[in-house]
């Protein structure tokens, strides 16, 4: 028969304790005994039983059964879903079922006989088992109905279709797949996409955002933990790892992840196995792993603050999204799908833009990509009046740089030069702060320190 699981048996006979120790040890995983109700609380936290063996009457009140209906009412606020079975002697049965309506699973009497006794404890182990398969469903659920159906991708530039065609002949495949991209060019866009358009379509799309996420809390999140790992761990919760089993992981921006992490990400790879936070035992995981990152990991790679090995398994397939400013005319066929979404959101009545309009966000560089469209547009149709929006309707953060005297051609096109006032501009229209002042300049953080290491800024 199967392993019964770690069992938990509380009676005030030693003699008790000491038959069914020396029973269940060869079918148990581990067992805990307990001559009283004093420590239950204690072991229900640190030793999290699949199963209590609870006797029904202690030294309080022999007849009444009533400790036993105390000790069952503080094992279910512990754990509501606890798998709780009486011991009682045959003439106690009808506390016995009593007990049952109040949240027991099932009772055996004393004396025991063997088969029996193991019987009603493999039943009580698949109900356990159950309970812990019906709560991993129900993540997988909610992950399921998880992201925007509705989210597509706009574009018909030669770049696009180029990013079209990848994912296209990528439709039947398995293989990890590496998106890189500057910020707000749409990379977890395309991740959905790879995910419907992949084997795993049916099964959950669970994504983590790495750079959102505290490093301390990476491994909880990814991994899972049981109840009482730490001192928050009220109760066990599934990783996403686990979560995402038969369908797809998508870790997004990845480059953010410390080294320590990345070996534990590789190893989880590696091995197709994890362990919850506070467990001994092994979960085996089936994912499919879709990482994105605006870094240049391969810089990353080459100054040792990325694993090569884990960045080998993670771009079976790599895949570059464009930055906007690359893609032409879908600036427009963007501008326009925004317009007409924030356009009913509103309930605004605006038909599109002026050639004057369409001019000026032709020319912008967008620093921010599609996500710095899509607020502008948002922006634009708030704060505009009349059926046409406007070049006026469209302020931007940034500004071309004035054009400057013939004689000093020479310093405006030296390339150092250019980048110090570039960086310069970007660290004061962002008033210091690093991570817009990146955005600002199309590049990620780690690049802007090294930049201002380089300028001497």
């Amino acid at each position: 028969m199967e392993k019964l699981g770690k069992i938990l048996i509380v009676d005030d006979n030693e003699d008790v304790l000491f038959a069914l120790n020396l029973l269940l040890e060869p079918y148990s995983e581990k067992i805990k005994v307990s001559t009283g109700p004093e420590r239950l609380e204690y072991f229900m936290t640190t030793f999290q039983p699949d199963i209590v063996l609870l006797d029904m009457n202690f030294s309080r009140d022999v007849v009444s059964g009533q400790e036993g209906f105390d000790c069952l009412k503080q094992i279910l606020r512990i754990d509501p879903q606890a798998v709780v079975i009486f011991m009682t002697a045959y003439s106690d049965t009808d506390k016995a079922v009593r007990a049952i309506k109040a949240g027991a699973t099932d009772f055996i009497p004393k004396p025991w006989e063997k088969e029996k006794l193991l019987a009603t404890l493999s039943s009580g182990m698949k109900l356990r088992r159950s309970q812990c398969e019906v709560n991993l469903l129900k993540e997988q659920v909610e992950a399921l109905s998880g992201g925007n159906a509705d989210e597509r991708i706009i574009g018909e530039s030669d770049a696009m279709r180029a990013v079209f065609d990848t994912v296209e002949k990528l439709r039947d495949t398995d293989a990890n797949i590496l998106i890189l991209g500057e910020n707000g060019t749409g990379k977890d866009v395309v991740a959905r996409l790879l995910y419907r358009n992949s084997p795993r379509s049916g099964k959950p799309f669970v994504t983590i955002d790495l750079g959102s996420i505290p490093e301390q809390l990476f491994e909880s999140e990814l991994f899972g933990y049981e109840k009482g790992a730490f001192t928050d761990a009220r109760k066990a919760k599934a990783g996403r790892m686990e979560v995402a089993t038969g369908g797809t992981l998508f870790l997004d921006e990845i480059g953010n992840l410390s080294l320590p992490m990345q070996a534990k990400l590789l190893t989880a790879i590696e091995k197709r196995q994890i362990s919850r936070l506070g467990s001994t035992q092994s979960t085996p995981i089936d994912v499919r792993l879709i990482c994105a990152t605006n870094a240049d990991i391969r810089r990353m790679v080459e100054e040792e603050r990325f694993r090569q090995d884990l960045l080998y398994r993670i771009n079976t397939i790599e895949l570059h999204i464009p930055p906007l400013r690359e893609r032409g005319n879908d600036i427009l066929l963007l501008a326009d799908h925004f317009l007409q979404r924030y356009a009913r959101k509103y309930q605004k009545e605006m038909r599109g833009l002026t050639r004057e309009a369409k001019n000026k966000l032709l020319k912008y560089a967008w620093p921010g990509n599609v996500r710095e469209l899509q607020h502008t547009m948002e922006r634009a149709v708030i704060l505009g009046d009349g059926s046409l929006l406007r070049p006026e309707n469209f302020v931007f953060q940034t500004t071309p740089p004035a054009a400057r005297p013939l004689k000093e051609e020479k310093e405006v096109l030296n390339l150092e030069q250019l980048e110090r006032q570039a960086v310069e501009r970007a660290m004061r229209l962002s008033e210091g702060n690093m991570t817009k002042a990146a955005e600002y300049l199309g590049i990620t953080r780690f690049a802007l320190y090294r930049k201002i290491e380089k300028l001497g800024l």
